[in-house]
C-alpha cells in the first residue's frame, strides 16, 4: 500500500491557489491560516505557503519535449487522468505540454500533461491504463 506524501511550497496568492487547486483541480481544502492552506491533492497533502515560488526552467528532456524542472508530479489511472484533463481543458488551462501519450506501445506507456498553477509552479499529471507500468523498465 502506498502512503501519502506531504509537499509544501510557495504560492503568491492564496485565493488564486484556492480557486485553482480547489475549483479547477477539485482538491478538498484542509486546514489553513492567513499565510498557508492545505489541500488533499488526490490523496496526498500539499501545503501552499505565501512566498516566492521555487525557480524552474524547461531543462528536463523527455522524448522530444523539454519540461520544467523541478516539478510536482502525480500518477493517476487513465480514466481519472482523462477526467482531469477534460476539466483542465474546460478551464482553458495554458499548457506547458498538452495532454498526450508518450512511449506508446512500449513498457511504461503513459498519458501526460504539464501545466502551471497561478503562481507558476509546474505540475505534471501522468495517466496509466495499467498502473503496473509505472515502474516498467
Amino acid at each position: 500500500m502506498l502512503t501519502p506524501f506531504h509537499l509544501a511550497y510557495h504560492v503568491t496568492d492564496l485565493e488564486a491557489a484556492r480557486r485553482f487547486y480547489g475549483g479547477v483541480l477539485g482538491c478538498a481544502e484542509g486546514r489553513s491560516t492567513d499565510s498557508w492552506v492545505d489541500f488533499d491533492f488526490f490523496g496526498h497533502q500539499i501545503s501552499l505557503h505565501l512566498g516566492t515560488p521555487f525557480k524552474n526552467a524547461n531543462t528536463g528532456k523527455v522524448g522530444d519535449h523539454m519540461v520544467p524542472m523541478p516539478h510536482l508530479g502525480l500518477v493517476l489511472g487513465y480514466d481519472d487522468w482523462r477526467t482531469l484533463a477534460d476539466r483542465l481543458q474546460a478551464a482553458r488551462t495554458e499548457w506547458v505540454l498538452e495532454p498526450s501519450v508518450r512511449f506508446e506501445g512500449e513498457p511504461g506507456e503513459q498519458w501526460t500533461m504539464f501545466f502551471r498553477d497561478p503562481s507558476g509552479n509546474p505540475i505534471e499529471i501522468k495517466g496509466f491504463k495499467d498502473l503496473s507500468g509505472v515502474f516498467a523498465g
